[in-house]
């Protein structure tokens, strides 16, 4: 679709003609008053369309927060990667942009065989048979991999590390309400989950823990399998796609059940979302995957198809008897995700990989040079992101860092409640989480450097 689609005082008429309204501020009177622009803006008439656009781009500038205007260092669930330009030209194709749930199956050919690319590739990366087409995103995703695991395990108690992140295990919570799981959060020491604090307790059905915490920290899968094997009980894993390139996978941990947020393969920061949720289970839990899931057989000459499966599982199939809520998914984030996988290919993820870690590394080494900066976790290793204490209040600090012209990181005030087991309450206040991904060089990390130094002074 083109940025600019004009319409003729004909076609205006017309319009409002078969809308039965008088004029084009009528069609607006939904909104309220209070809100729409009166006066028409500050500009000549009959103004160049160069000239406007530049006006535009004046005012858009007064969104401090822009991405591409910001050197971005901040990470704690969302990464501002390179996205190659192959990936949006494809992606961007009107036959992904526009497509709609492929329940027809003789006209959707193309869409079902994308989809079912997406679900190979999530299987291989996160080492389970079963991949579902996507869910909203990572929150969505370990809520539904939380509803699977308690319907399996016929256990409402579900220990939860306050390692995954603050505001998906906000969701969980949420629905727990409604749902009537008992949710037991468990804190961490020294970076990993302390799932000793647990020991001896058998109305536990389901274990959710991070292969790497939102601090950035590696947490123990052996002693979370271990602790699964004695209760009984589904294991869950969330996973960072990324660095599922070069590390175990999660269903060679033991993980029963693998979910994530797919945002880095692909997506771009975008004010938040669309996003997508990633999902993939053992053989054994497939009729309680949520979501859609597509398939491949035959058709009536033998011709290799591709169909959605399982449908009874749906709620437009057994509607309150479903096996969740979710109907739909993010099919185009998919299939983005899908075609960043299939460019990249294993060693190309692997590198990315590496190179965040790498990216990482040196930025902690850098800001840690700073009279009053120091690791939370000293000693712990890190990989996607590193959270450190200085001698300012996190948010304080990052609105002075945003002035300097950079995206310093997420401060652990806004993201974590007080006493949630995750941090020491008393370094809570001082505390952001950064990450640098493979976008970020070595200047980059020098000039923020410089800059923090310089806001903290």
């Amino acid at each position: 679709m083109p940025d600019y689609m004009p319409h003729t005082e004909a076609e205006i008429e017309s319009m409002l003609a078969f809308l039965d309204l008088a004029s084009i501020d009528e069609l607006f009177d939904a909104i309220p008053k209070a809100l729409q622009v009166t006066g028409g803006l500050a500009m000549a008439d009959g103004a160049p369309e160069p000239d406007v656009a530049f006006e535009m781009q004046r005012i858009a500038a007064a969104n401090r927060g822009a991405a591409s205007r910001l050197v971005c260092f901040a990470g704690a669930g969302a990464y501002d990667h390179e996205v190659p330009s192959v990936v949006r030209a494809l992606a961007g194709r009107g036959e992904f942009v526009t497509a709609y749930t492929p329940y027809q199956p003789e006209v959707a050919q193309g869409m079902l065989q994308a989809i079912f690319e997406f679900q190979t590739l999530i299987s291989r990366l996160y080492g389970l048979p079963i991949s579902n087409a996507s869910l909203y995103d990572g929150a969505a995703s370990v809520t539904e991999a939380i509803n699977l695991a308690v319907a399996s395990s016929k256990r409402q108690g579900v220990l939860l590390s306050t390692g995954v992140h603050p505001t998906w295990r906000s969701v969980v919570k949420t629905f727990a309400r409604g749902t009537g799981h008992e949710i037991i959060e468990v804190g961490l020491v020294d970076g990993r989950t302390d799932l000793a604090s647990v020991a001896g307790r058998e109305d536990i059905g389901t274990v959710v823990v991070p292969q790497t915490t939102f601090l950035g920290t590696l947490d123990d899968l052996s002693a979370a399998r271990a602790l699964c094997d004695q209760l009984g009980a589904v294991m869950v894993v969330v996973s960072d796609p990324v660095l599922a390139s070069v590390l175990k996978s999660p269903g060679a941990m033991g993980a029963d059940v693998a979910v994530g947020e797919g945002q880095p393969l692909g997506t771009a920061l975008s004010f938040g979302g669309p996003y997508l949720g990633l999902f993939a289970c053992s053989a054994a839990q497939v009729r309680r995957l949520p979501g859609r899931l597509v398939g491949e057989t035959l058709d009536e000459e033998g011709r290799r198809a591709y169909v959605t499966t399982l449908r009874a599982r749906e709620q437009d199939i057994r509607r309150e008897k479903a096996t969740s809520n979710v109907c739909s998914n993010q099919t185009l984030m998919a299939v983005t995700a899908a075609i960043q996988l299939g460019w990249l290919g294993t060693s190309g993820l692997a590198e990315v990989a590496a190179r965040c870690i790498s990216s990482t590394r040196h930025l902690a080494e850098a800001v840690t040079a700073i009279d009053g900066v120091e690791l939370l976790l000293e000693g712990v290793p890190v990989a996607r992101d590193v959270a450190i204490t200085t001698p300012l209040a996190g948010e304080v600090l990052l609105e002075r860092l945003a002035d300097e012209g950079f995206l310093g990181g997420v401060a652990l005030s806004a993201l974590v409640e007080e006493g949630d087991g995750s941090v020491d309450p008393a370094l809570r206040e001082r505390t952001i989480v950064m990450s640098a991904t493979e976008r970020r060089t070595a200047d980059e990390v020098e000039r923020f450097t410089t800059a923090m130094a310089t806001v903290i002074r």
